[in-house]
């Protein structure tokens, strides 16, 4: 196996760096730069292929809420939104360690971040990261914690759980995003985007098995699997097949959904980072895939869901969404999903209506669809007395369900009223 070109950064930065090493492979953060993943490389070999070009880079946290814009922002990134990053801001200044321990098998940074387009503003918040070894995987868990004064509810934005950026040795871009996910389907090689200078140069692609990867000329390179996530953003900028980590030419990964952050939001996800050939990448996705059917448990966090013409209590959530029905045409919007219609023919949802009405509808999206129209719907009776009752949705008693289904809308009332509201418990394949 050819592997990337020599030449270790840590080497160069040893005292910034706090290291995870199982003999296999090696994993850094930069406690220079936020805790930030600044190297990844086979312990063999010493080379590292993450891009560390500028403090937008990296492998690390980065999330989006308005308002947009967002301060005073950079003139090259206007009508930016909020956005705290990893390892710091576009005028270089860096992100600061609040706690960091490493005990060998576990690696943990608390850090505070940086508004990526303002100067020298720290955000509103805080960045926490675990990291562990298993073979040639990192197991990474982010978590953030929200701290801002400002308590306006924001519309859900994209996000980038996590934002990755590897060297650009690292320039040939696979996933699966085809129909058949788990049985073995030939990979698609992503293209390079052309775009018009200044615009971003990465596709849009639905990771059917929950990865894609960057890879060399040989099929060796880095895997990123989210468990669950679809979405992803990706791709090539620079001279392909050349560069090292501090130079321009870079790959990109973010796997990602909409998302609602509260001002005072606890929001975790985890991911695996896979550093080797790319059907072992695969296999290691195939070990570890969730489940592929619809059971959306609202008691904790509303589970990638967000809301058109409507908004909740926010941040915690008491065991159960709590959604104002108070604008026209209230819409609760799932993430990307992924099931046959014939493996789900019934949905069911666990809801209380404080509401007079008493019609709701379940809108669904099939492959190639990009909005929901009134042929892909049915309608279904409420009981409004306040009290939880499980309703049963038969999908499969219309003629437009089937085929691949990758999205669901919830309309809990037609029209909204003041003071209305309806509670969830869950929305799921299964009745209890």
């Amino acid at each position: 196996m050819t592997l990337i070109t020599p030449g270790s950064m840590l080497q160069a930065e040893p005292n910034h760096f706090s290291c995870l090493d199982n003999g296999q492979i090696k994993i850094g953060v930069d406690l220079d730069c936020g805790g930030s993943i600044g190297f990844l490389g086979d312990s063999r070999d010493g080379a590292n292929i993450v891009n560390i070009h500028d403090r937008g880079r990296w492998i690390g946290q980065s999330y989006y809420s308005g308002p947009k814009p967002f301060g005073k922002a950079h003139p090259e990134w206007k009508n930016w939104p909020w956005n705290p990053v990893s390892a710091g801001d576009v005028y270089e200044h860096k992100s600061k360690i609040i706690a960091h321990t490493n005990d060998g098998k576990t690696l943990y940074v608390k850090s505070t971040p940086m508004q990526w387009a303002l100067d020298n503003v720290p955000g509103d918040c805080t960045f926490e990261t675990w990291i562990t070894l298993a073979g040639r995987t990192a197991h990474v868990r982010n978590r953030l914690v929200n701290l801002r004064r400002d308590h306006a509810f924001y519309s859900a934005m994209n996000q980038e759980l996590p934002a990755l950026y590897t060297i650009g040795k690292l320039y040939r871009l696979f996933t699966y995003d085809g129909d058949c996910p788990f049985a073995g389907a030939p990979l698609r090689e992503v293209p390079p985007l052309k775009v018009a200078p200044g615009q971003f140069p990465w596709s849009r692609f639905s990771a059917t098995e929950y990865w894609a990867a960057l890879v060399n000329d040989e099929n060796w390179g880095l895997g990123l699997f989210h468990p669950g996530v679809i979405p992803f953003l990706g791709g090539f900028t620079g001279p392909v097949n050349s560069g090292g980590p501090k130079d321009n030419a870079t790959g990109y990964l973010a796997p990602g959904c909409l998302e609602i952050l509260d001002h005072n939001i606890v929001y975790e996800y985890e991911y695996t980072l896979i550093l080797d050939k790319l059907e072992n990448i695969r296999r290691y996705a195939y070990e570890h895939r969730p489940g592929l059917l619809p059971d959306f448990r609202f008691n904790k966090d509303r589970q990638h869901w967000y809301y058109v013409n409507a908004e909740d209590e926010g941040f915690p959530l008491h065991d159960r969404l709590h959604v104002k029905l108070e604008n026209n045409d209230p819409q609760l919007i799932s993430p990307e999903v992924f099931w046959d219609a014939r493996e789900v023919p019934k949905l069911y949802i666990r809801a209380a209506y404080h509401t007079r009405q008493t019609r709701a509808e379940m809108f669904w999206q099939t492959r190639g669809m990009s909005n929901f129209d009134s042929e892909h719907l049915l309608s279904f009776t409420i009981n409004p007395d306040g009290a939880f009752h499980t309703y049963e949705i038969n999908l499969a008693g219309s003629p437009a369900y089937q085929g691949k289904i990758t999205k669901l809308r919830f309309d809990p009332v037609s029209d909204g009223t003041a003071g209305d509201y309806v509670e969830i418990e869950f929305i799921s394949c299964r009745r209890e």
